[in-house]
C-alpha cells in the first residue's frame, strides 16, 4: 500500500538527496516519477549514485530542489589511509569537472569558493579547512597577471563564518562579496547531517542547487543559490554528526541484523558446514540480513516489529523532548576533516585548474 510521506519531520535529519530519496521509497514502496537515479560501483571501494531530481513535484516527494545530485561514497575514507583519500581526490576531481561541463562553465570562467561552517567547532571546520588548501589567483590576475601561466583560472575564497561570530547573515556577505567581486559561478562548502551512522564521514555530496547554511542541525538560514546570487552555485558537503535518534535506532538495527546473522551461522554450524561458506559480516545491515518478525519481537519486544520510519519516529518522539536528541560527531573528527579537506580541495585544485594534476598537486596542499 503506497503511502503520503510528509518529510518536515525529517528534515533535520538528513542533508543528502540520497538518503531522502531512499526515506521516501520506504514509505511509498515504489519509484518516484520524475526522479531518475543510477549507481555505480565498478571502481573498488568507491560507489558513486548520481540522482537528478526533474520536476518540483518529485522534489517535494523527497524534500529536495530539482537539479543533479551526486553522492560519492567511500566506507575507507575513515582509516585515515592515504592512497584512498588519493583515489577519492582523483574521483571527485573528475566528477566535479563533470558537473562544470554539464553547467556550461568552461576555463575561462572565473570561481568564487566559499568555505561555510564555523572555524571553532571541529565538525562544522570543513569549509575553512579547504580554503586554507586552495589555489587562489584572483589577486595574481589583477596585481601581475604576467605571472600567470597557461592552465590556471581565476579563482577567489570567502570563509564568512557564522551569524553567532559576525552577527551577519551569511547569505549577505556572500552577496556582498559576488556584487563587488563578480565571479561567473560560486562553490559553497560545508559540513552536513546524516541519517545513517554508516554515511558519516565517509560520503561526499556535490550538487548544483545551491546551499542551506545549518539546515542539516534545525537552524534554517536564508539559501545560496542561482536565485539569490544571479550564478551558478555548485554545493559540496559532507555528513559530519548525526542525531542521537540515529544512533539508538542504528545500533538496534545492528543488533538485530547481528542475531540474524548469528542464527545463519549456527544453522549452518549444526549442519556440520565448513566455516569458510559463512557470509562476511557487513554495514550496513540491510532487510535480508535481519530475523524474522516473531524473531524480532522475541529480542526487542514491540520496538522490534516496527518498521524502520516508525521505530525511528518512536525514538526521536522519546528523545526530543527530554532534550536528548543530541547532535553528535565521531570522536575521530579531527583527523578526518583535516584529511576530507585536503582531499576535496586536492579535486579542486585539479578540476579548476588544468595545469594542476596528480604529480604536482601536493605542491599546492598542507
Amino acid at each position: 500500500m503506497a503511502h503520503n510521506i510528509d518529510l518536515s519531520g525529517y528534515s533535520i535529519r538528513t542533508d543528502l538527496a540520497l538518503e531522502a530519496h531512499e526515506l521516501a521509497q520506504q514509505q511509498n514502496q515504489s519509484d518516484i516519477e520524475g526522479i531518475w537515479l543510477q549507481a555505480d560501483d565498478s571502481e573498488p571501494n568507491v560507489k558513486v549514485t548520481r540522482l537528478h531530481v526533474e520536476t518540483e513535484e518529485a522534489g517535494k516527494e523527497i524534500g529536495k530542489l530539482p537539479g543533479h545530485y551526486l553522492t560519492i561514497e567511500v566506507p575507507k575514507l575513515r582509516d585515515n589511509d592515504t592512497s584512498i583519500e588519493e583515489q577519492v581526490a582523483k574521483r571527485f576531481s573528475a566528477e566535479f569537472a563533470m558537473f562544470l561541463k554539464q553547467l556550461g562553465i568552461t576555463e575561462d570562467k572565473k570561481a568564487l569558493v566559499v568555505g561555510l561552517g564555523n572555524w571553532n567547532v571541529t565538525p562544522d571546520a570543513l569549509g575553512p579547512m579547504v580554503v586554507e588548501n586552495l589555489l587562489i589567483t584572483r589577486h595574481l590576475y589583477t596585481l601581475a597577471p604576467e605571472t600567470v601561466g597557461e592552465g590556471y583560472r581565476e579563482v577567489s575564497a570567502l570563509s564568512p563564518g557564522v551569524l553567532g561570530i559576525t552577527g551577519i547573515e551569511t547569505s549577505e556577505i556572500i552577496f556582498g562579496v559576488v556584487e563587488k567581486s563578480k565571479p561567473d559561478f560560486v562553490i559553497c562548502i560545508d559540513a552536513l547531517a546524516s541519517r545513517a551512522l554508516h554515511r558519516v564521514n565517509t560520503t561526499i555530496q556535490i550538487s548544483d542547487t545551491g546551499i542551506h547554511p545549518g539546515s542539516g542541525v534545525g537552524n534554517k538560514r536564508k539559501a545560496i543559490d542561482q536565485e539569490t546570487l544571479g550564478v551558478p552555485v555548485i554545493a559540496i558537503g559532507v555528513p559530519t554528526v548525526v542525531f542521537a535518534s540515529t544512533i539508538v535506532n542504528d545500533a538496534i538495527t545492528y543488533l538485530l541484523g547481528h542475531f540474524g546473522q548469528s542464527m545463519v551461522e549456527s544453522k549452518r554450524v549444526f549442519n556440520k558446514l565448513a566455516l569458510s561458506t559463512l557470509p562476511e559480516r557487513k554495514e550496513p545491515y540491510t532487510e535480508e540480513d535481519l530475523p524474522d518478525l516473531e524473531s524480532r519481537k522475541t529480542f526487542m519486544g514491540l520496538v522490534g516489529s516496527l518498521p524502520e520510519e516508525e521505530k525511528r519516529q518512536l525514538i526521536h518522539e522519546v528523545l526530543r523532548p527530554l532534550g536528548q536528541d543530541l547532535v553528535v560527531t565521531p570522536k575521530e573528527i579531527d583527523d578526518f576533516i583535516e584529511g576530507v579537506a585536503n582531499v576535496i580541495a586536492t579535486g579542486l585544485n585539479r578540476a579548476l585548474h588544468s595545469a594542476v594534476n596528480e604529480e604536482n598537486s601536493g605542491s599546492y596542499t598542507h
